[in-house]
């Protein structure tokens, strides 16, 4: 219990420096991107010299990054994120009307890229079937060498919902993870004289592979979720979907620093978090196991 307590303190601290780190290194690489100093607002010829100097002097505050970011910090540690420079709304409010869609998104995407790589693993650690296995390795093969762009085009030209496309992107790495792992358990001794004595599938399945496979099966749900994270993006631009993802595209566009900063925060928090919580769970099982 107590190098539990170690081991999830470790985590908190490792998720802290990684989240500073990460939204500094992203503020850095927006800053330093081409045209980060252009602002196509003064263009704009219904504006007067008062305000496109305005505009220059606001985007002459970021040219600081360390000081804009330790500015940042100060205001979120208050509750404020700061404004967008391209959308003028607070970051907050636009993450609180965004931030419900991508989760409805993700939660099904996974939901049923899982239920698929699970059930396609599970048989095909049952059959061993060889016309099967090359089928199921045909399938996932072809949807792994798809890019994440070309599944999002296809899901707007089908009209196929955007969760759908998710589940497409994170489906073939699960699988291929999924079924290995199963077929390196069913092969090994103890499974095989749990059937030679007769024992039903079922139980041979609940009590003897899941308790096996749950550690590993844990951790990839956690990189599952980084995965489903970085397939929402361009599903959710391309289809026209006001997540997450679209905002973090506009955001890009513009090169939009306030709210880049709070997105890879979020991301960030959000992937770590997921990939602690298995690590930590998966220790709990392997503890119990011992």
């Amino acid at each position: 219990m107590h190098s539990l307590r170690w081991k999830i303190a470790g985590h908190a601290l490792s998720l802290l420096a990684t989240v500073l780190l990460g939204g500094l290194l992203s503020a850095t690489l927006v800053r330093l991107a081409p045209g980060f100093d252009t602002d196509e607002r003064v263009l704009d010829p219904h504006l007067n010299a008062a305000s496109v100097q305005a505009l220059e002097n606001a985007r002459h505050r970021d040219d600081n990054i360390f000081y804009f970011y330790c500015s940042y910090l100060s205001r979120a540690a208050h509750g404020d994120l700061g404004n967008s420079v391209a959308l003028g709304q607070p970051v907050r409010v636009l993450l609180r009307e965004r931030i419900p869609l991508t989760v409805r998104l993700l939660g099904i995407g996974l939901g049923l890229s899982w239920i698929l790589a699970s059930t396609l693993a599970l048989t095909a650690a049952w059959l061993r079937l060889s016309i099967y296995d090359a089928m199921t390795t045909v399938v996932s093969g072809g949807l792994l060498c798809l890019p994440a762009a070309v599944l999002a085009l296809l899901s707007v030209l089908w009209n196929v919902p955007g969760s759908i496309a998710i589940a497409l992107i994170v489906f073939p790495h699960t699988y291929r993870y999924a079924r290995n792992l199963l077929v390196k358990v069913y092969s090994r001794p103890h499974i095989l004289a749990a059937r030679a004595r007769g024992l039903g599938e079922a139980r041979i399945l609940f009590w003897h592979v899941v308790p096996t496979v749950m550690p590993q099966m844990l951790a990839l749900a956690g990189v599952s979720v980084s995965m489903a994270i970085g397939a929402a993006i361009p599903v959710e631009a391309l289809c026209g979907l006001p997540g997450i993802g679209e905002l973090a595209w506009q955001a890009a566009l513009a090169r939009d620093l306030p709210l880049l900063v709070n997105i890879t925060v979020l991301v960030t928090l959000v992937t770590l978090l997921a990939n602690s919580s298995a690590d930590v769970i998966g220790s709990m099982f392997r503890r119990q196991e011992a």
